[in-house]
């Protein structure tokens, strides 16, 4: 039982219903309306050229892990 849904009357608790209101209005100030986020001068990254670039920063930072090690620069 919640206070939410049950207030105290003066015949006891007395049933509620819930209102059912969007949390997202609760965000945004009622006093001014966002603008769209509109960047015209960048070109979209496509997901395949940004999963190829994380796959050869991570080949790169292997190989110089591995290179690091084997002419005894972190030993």
């Amino acid at each position: 039982m919640s206070l939410k849904l049950y207030r105290p009357g003066p015949q006891g608790l007395e049933p509620n219903p819930a209102a059912q209101r969007s949390w997202r209005g609760r965000l945004v100030s009622r006093r001014w309306g966002p603008a769209a986020l509109e960047n015209p001068e960048q070109a979209p990254t496509s997901s395949r050229m940004a999963v190829l670039f994380w796959v050869v920063l991570a080949a790169l930072t292997f190989v110089l892990i591995i290179v690091g090690y084997g002419t005894g620069f972190w030993t």
